[in-house]
């Protein structure tokens, strides 16, 4: 396993995360269709992923309604993983009860929120305290503000960014750095070879900003995970189920094709490429990957083996393009006379 270090943090963490949306999941809604680990699957897919190297570990208070969290905490506790060997995330912003302010980005959810994903995870504090999503109620002036001071209370050691806009993420980071606040140390986006709508804006923006970049659902929700092809979708499959993170499914299928004969010639299987592709992108830090089984953590474990080449990533790209939004084509046009 290879660690990368978190922007200028100095904060190393491993190429691969262990997701654990799949962690819970009983009675918890939609959460039932992604994953339904109780605690001794759980213990086994920590312990398995630890083993190979994995120190950087994803939650969030919403998966399935806490109970991620609790049995992530349990499961450290369990496996007697030492607190300082791994780095832990967790989330702020959706709604966990009826209580009109238990939910956003106010000073007071974030402060109440932080206090219970620490009871439910059994700990001191937690490495990383990423704002879900935009509150469109809050202003980003006092959102910066109060992630400061929780930080300043020794609960939350670096703060990060999911599913912001570019020029909302712009905004902050520029807003802490002349306030002298704790600055966002990175961002968790969608990001696969299906769906690459971060490179238009926050990937350059986050080049920028030495922000790193963590994927989410690199295998756009199992899409590309091998299973799905023109003439089947595997059943029982999570996306028969719950079908997110959208994508153009007809686009899709021209790319499994692709990385189906590219994992052959590696030897691998198509999830290990979609994933390998991910990985070497430009400026991506660590890729988070879920799973049910151990037999699939493992076979996803596999993908920092393959290195893919020049001419692979070339065919990919063939059916995997990025065409550019306005004002980039105009960008690149008017900038020309620098060449």
């Amino acid at each position: 396993m290879k660690y990368n270090y978190v922007g200028e943090t100095g904060l190393l963490v491993s190429e691969l995360c262990l997701g654990t949306m799949t962690f819970g999941g009983q009675n918890a809604g939609m959460w039932e269709n992604i994953g339904k680990l109780q605690q001794q699957e759980v213990n086994e897919l920590i312990k398995v992923a630890v083993e190979a190297g994995i120190n950087f570990i994803d939650t969030a208070n919403i998966y399935s309604f806490g109970q991620s969290e609790q049995l992530l905490g349990q499961a450290l506790k369990d496996l007697n993983i030492q607190r300082d060997r791994v780095v832990i995330a967790t989330k702020v912003l959706a709604k966990m009860d009826e209580y009109p302010n238990s939910t956003g980005l106010s000073r007071y959810h974030i402060f109440n929120s932080v206090e219970a994903s620490l009871k439910r995870l059994q700990m001191d504090y937690v490495d990383v305290l990423y704002v879900h999503g935009v509150d469109p109620k809050t202003s980003i002036e006092q959102i910066v503000r109060t992630l400061n001071d929780i930080v300043n209370t020794g609960k939350v050691r670096y703060i990060a960014i999911c599913n912001w806009p570019a020029w909302m993420v712009a905004e902050a980071q520029t807003f802490a750095k002349y306030n002298g606040f704790h600055q966002f140390i990175g961002l968790q986006y969608y990001y696969s070879a299906v769906s690459r709508d971060i490179e238009h804006e926050l990937v350059p923006m986050a080049a920028h900003h030495k922000l790193g970049i963590f994927p989410w659902s690199p295998l756009a929700g199992g899409f590309l995970s091998g299973k799905y092809t023109r003439e089947q979708a595997e059943a029982g499959s999570r996306r028969v189920n719950f079908d997110f993170p959208p994508i153009d499914k007809e686009k899709g299928y021209d790319l499994v094709e692709v990385l189906s004969s590219i994992a052959n010639a590696h030897h691998a299987t198509v999830a290990q490429v979609a994933l390998a592709w991910v990985r070497q992108q430009s400026g991506v830090t660590s890729t988070i990957i879920g799973a049910k089984t151990v037999a699939q953590l493992n076979d996803n474990l596999r993908s920092v083996e393959i290195q893919l080449t020049p001419e692979d990533l070339a065919k990919i790209n063939e059916v995997s393009p990025l065409p550019l939004q306005y004002p980039g084509w105009m960008v690149n046009r008017q900038s020309t006379y620098r060449n």
